[in-house]
């Protein structure tokens, strides 16, 4: 079975960076689309950024776009999400999904398989 786990997050002032893991396991995750989305208190849970497993394009929220980079190490069966330059807006917990396909939707309810989630906080 699909199990996606988080790691990285935590406290960082306000220009700073932090990079979040995810370890994909369970199977192969080629032909499967990776993303991250955060949800804040009060707020619902966002796109943030996206990439297929096979690599290629990669898609960013318009907020994040050139602060955040996403991306994967097949040896290691894991997604990364490089965080620079972090506001206190970005503060949220921090999720990893996947979905079988190469479609790369921004939607939560697309996805099939989350994380249990990162919290980053970052402080002004």
């Amino acid at each position: 079975q699909v199990q996606l786990v988080e790691s990285g997050g935590g406290l960082v002032q306000a220009g700073g960076s932090l990079r979040l893991s995810c370890a994909a396991s369970g199977r192969s995750f080629s032909g499967y689309t990776m993303a991250w989305f955060r949800q804040a208190p009060g707020k619902e849970r966002e796109f943030v950024a996206a990439m297929r497993w096979s690599g290629g394009s990669t898609y960013y929220a318009d907020s994040v776009k050139g602060r955040f980079t996403i991306s994967r190490d097949n040896a290691k069966n894991t997604v990364y999400l490089q965080m620079n330059s972090l506001k206190p807006e970005d503060t949220a917990v921090y999720y990893c999904a996947a979905r079988s396909g190469v479609v790369v939707p921004t939607t939560a309810y697309e996805y099939d398989y989350w994380g249990q989630g990162t919290q980053v906080t970052v402080s002004s």
